[in-house]
Parts: structure tokens; sequence; C-alpha cells
């Protein structure tokens, strides 16, 4: 359910407006007092004492009896209009008492349709009996009574999801989605955040569809509108079994998972830290095996012989690296194509000379002759990331193009906080 439920059973009586020791008549000298007020509230002096019985029966919680009698009563000839509504209302709490659904929808039906119910009340009525439906797991009932509602109030948040929900657990995933998106585009439309509710709706109804991209799509709003690390590990751990992706950018895909803390054993440091250090980046390997032991994923298990030697390797290797820094800038600036230069242009971010790393692989673009120009971009909006230019990386990040993966890191780099 959601934050906020629809009125259900137990609110009943409380929608009513009346209880069973409340159900007196109104008299003769009553009428005369209050005609001028409510003229079209009559109930006929005569009704008193089958009234009188009828509350002691309910009192009493003789329900059988007193809906026999009531009955009796409804068959009477000549009833005023309220006497009417009066006998539904009473009908009604009989029902409620005795959670008889089918004959509290009756009741109900009648007392909206009656003139004696103001629309704020219809409003409730119609509220309560969608919820007391969807409590009794009868979702395709609960769903007439939701759809009246908001064919009277269709900005109510609670029974727009109702309506999902109704959808959702009666096994009809198709119009389950169809709302449920038409519900957030409406929410984005105003500025507003999509509730959770709707977005797990959304990836529930894809995912039982199997329609994949779809599920995506609804992790996608997941973390953006409301981030935690079981969405992102879910949204994460899909991307390299998609179609096309290339697993050159799996250091890539690593260091989302490091970002979301989403890493799920030490064997992802250990590749990942050995992937980092083919690609030249020695001081990231170090970084990297220092968070997997602060993570208590290394330095543990069977495989913790391995663990220390690679952070020693690392550790070695990124304080050479720091000395021939300048170096190896000047050698990549002097190459033929601008491949050297991006390289070590996000090498030099990793060792914090952010400017001076986002020169170099800007530098790089603008030289050409990358066979990934596309991962080039995507590195570059990282770096302005970790410079802490978001607006730039954002920039940077939307020109990514391809079906590799690269469009979605560089759209999940975007959704992080």
């Amino acid at each position: 359910m959601t934050k906020k439920s629809p009125i259900a059973l137990a609110a009943l009586l409380l929608a009513l407006g009346t209880s069973a020791v409340t159900l007196l008549p109104v008299t003769a000298q009553a009428q005369t007092a209050e005609k001028k007020e409510a003229p079209k509230e009559v109930i006929r002096a005569e009704w008193t004492k089958p009234w009188q019985e009828l509350q002691t029966l309910i009192t009493d919680k003789k329900y059988p009896e007193a809906l026999e009698k009531l009955n009796t009563l409804g068959k009477s000839e000549n009833k005023t209009p309220y006497e009417n509504f009066f006998l539904s209302r009473t009908k009604a709490v009989i029902a409620s008492s005795t959670n008889n659904t089918e004959l509290l929808a009756i009741c109900f039906e009648e007392m909206i349709n009656s003139e004696f119910l103001s629309a704020a009340e219809k409003l409730k009525y119609t509220e309560a009996m969608a919820g007391t439906y969807y409590n009794a797991k009868k979702y395709k009932e609960a769903q007439v009574w939701t759809k009246r509602y908001l064919a009277m109030e269709p900005n109510n948040a609670v029974m727009q999801d109702l309506e999902v929900q109704n959808y959702y657990l009666g096994d009809d995933y198709v119009n389950a989605a169809k709302a449920v998106k038409a519900q957030i585009a409406a929410d984005e439309a105003a500025k507003r955040v999509p509730g959770e509710t709707r977005l797990r709706l959304l990836h529930g109804s894809s995912m039982k569809m199997k329609d994949i991209e779809g599920s995506t799509k609804a992790l996608e709003l997941l973390v953006k509108y409301h981030p935690n690390k079981e969405y992102w590990a879910d949204l994460l751990y899909r991307l390299p079994s998609k179609q096309g992706f290339n697993d050159r950018l799996r250091l890539d895909w690593y260091r989302l998972l490091l970002a979301t803390d989403t890493m799920e054993d030490g064997s992802q440091f250990m590749e990942m830290a050995e992937t980092a250090l083919l690609a030249g980046l020695p001081l990231e390997a170090k970084h990297i095996m220092e968070a997997g032991y602060k993570a208590n994923l290394l330095g543990t298990g069977k495989n913790m012989a391995k663990h220390k030697p690679l952070l020693e390797k690392a550790t070695k290797q990124a304080a050479d690296d720091a000395k021939t820094l300048d170096a190896g800038e000047a050698s990549a600036k002097a190459a033929k194509t601008g491949l050297g230069m991006t390289n070590m242009g996000y090498n030099l971010v990793v060792n914090g000379q952010h400017e001076r790393g986002i020169s170099l692989i800007e530098q790089g673009i603008a030289k050409g002759g990358l066979k990934s120009p596309e991962e080039a971009k995507l590195h570059l909006g990282m770096a302005y990331l970790q410079a802490g230019n978001k607006a730039k990386a954002h920039e940077v990040l939307k020109t990514v193009q391809g079906n590799d993966g690269a469009v979605e890191l560089a759209n999940y780099w975007m959704l992080m906080k």
C-alpha cells in the first residue's frame, strides 16, 4: 500500500457519521423544529417504535434479526426520500459490522446517489468502498470504485496509486505499467518527485512482462529519485550482460560499483585493481585495494594470501609512477595520436592534479586518432566530477554516444548524487 491508505472497513462507521447506538428516528416534534433548516430530512413519527426495536437489535449484535426487521420496514409504502437514505445508512452499519462487502457496496451506491450527502462525503464513501474491496483482495471491484473516485477527484495521489495496485495485483501488468507511466510523466512534468511506490510498481510490472528495458528504466528512476544500495546493485549488475557491452569498459563499470558501495566480494576488488594496473593507473589500483581492506572484503578468506602482495605491488608502482608524471606527459604529447594524452590525463586526475589532467584529456580528444573517442569523453566527464565541476561534467557526459555501454555508464554517473 501507499504511505496513506484509502479509508477501509475499520473506518467505515466513522465515514457513515452514525453508529448503532445513535440510530434514532426524527420525531414529529423534531421535524417541526428542524423543518426550516432541513425540510427534506423527514422520518415519520410512526417509525419511532420499530426503529427503537431495530436499535436494540443492533446494540445486542443480533444482526440477522436487525436486517430482517430493516427489510420489513423497507417495504413500507410512501417512504420519504430521507427514510430511504436512512434505511440504506442503517443497513450499511449492519453490513460493515458483519463484513458483508457486497451489501455494503449496494448501500453505499444508494447513499451516494441520494441528495443527502455532500460532494466531500460522496468522495469519502467512494474511497472507503475502494479500500474495503482492496483489503478483501477483490481487485476488480476495488478498481470500479477507485475509478469512480478518480473521475471526481483525478489528482488524489493515494487513489492513483491504488488504481495501479489494483491492476498489478489483479495480474493486469500491461495496464498497470501504462497507468503508472502516465502518473510518473505527470509528476516529472510538474517538477514533482515520483513516489517510490510508483517506481517500484513500474519496475515490478515490467519484470512480470519480461520487459528488461522497461524495468531498467524504472531502476534508473529509482536511483535518481530514491537511491539506495539495493537499487544501484540491481541496475549496475545487469549492464555487463547487456547486448553489445564492451569488456573494455569493465574498469569503468567497476568504478561505479565502488562509488555506489555495491562491490560484493574480494575477487572484484582484486580484478579491478589488476585491471587498473594494466591500464597504467597504479595509484588507482592502490586506492582500490585499500577500499577492499576497509570493506573487510580483502585480508580475509581463502585467497587472502594474494591480497597483500597485490597491495604492495600497487603501492610500489604508484610511488614510482609519481616520479615520472612529467616525463609521461611529455611523451604522450609527442605521440602521433591523442590516446596517450587521454590516458595520461586521467592518470593525472587520479593523482589529484585535476586541472592539468582535464586539460591533457581535452587536448588528446582534439588531437584525435582515438580508437574509442566515446570512452575518452566518458573519462573526461568523470574527471570533471572528481574535480567538483558537476555542471561541466554533465555537459560532457551528455555527449557520449554508442551502444557499447559507454552511454549507460555516462548516464549513471549523472544520476549520482
